[in-house]
C-alpha cells in the first residue's frame, strides 16, 4: 500500500470478485466504498511498532457495487503490492488504476 494513501471511510477502491469455479463468470474489478477501517487494521508506520505487522496488509470493510446489486464484505485485505503482470487476486481490494 503506498504510504501517501491510507484507506478511510468513504474512499472509493476496487474490490476484486472471485468469479465462478466453472469459469462462467470471470474475476472482475468492482467499485467499492470503504465503510469501515477496523481498529488496528492499518500497518503501523513507526519502527518502534514494526514487529506488530509482518506485512503491509491493510484490512477494510467494503460496500461492493455490482451491476446486479450490492454486497458487504467485512475485513477485505489489500492486494499485495507487487502483482506486476499477474491477474488481481479475488477477494482483495486495491486503489483504482489511473487511466
Amino acid at each position: 500500500m503506498p504510504e501517501q494513501q491510507k484507506p478511510s471511510v468513504g474512499r472509493i477502491v476496487h474490490y476484486v470478485s472471485y468469479g465462478t469455479p466453472g469459469g462462467e463468470y470471470s474475476s472482475q474489478c468492482r467499485a467499492a466504498i470503504v465503510t469501515g477501517v477496523p481498529e488496528g487494521a492499518l500497518p503501523v508506520v513507526d519502527d518502534a511498532h514494526a514487529e506488530e505487522w509482518d506485512s503491509d496488509a491493510a484490512v477494510v470493510d467494503l460496500c461492493v457495487l455490482n451491476p446486479s446489486g450490492v454486497f458487504f464484505n467485512r475485513c477485505a485485505q489489500v492486494e499485495p503490492e507487487d502483482p506486476a503482470d499477474l491477474p488481481h487476486l479475488g477477494g482483495t481490494w486495491h486503489w483504482p488504476e489511473r487511466v
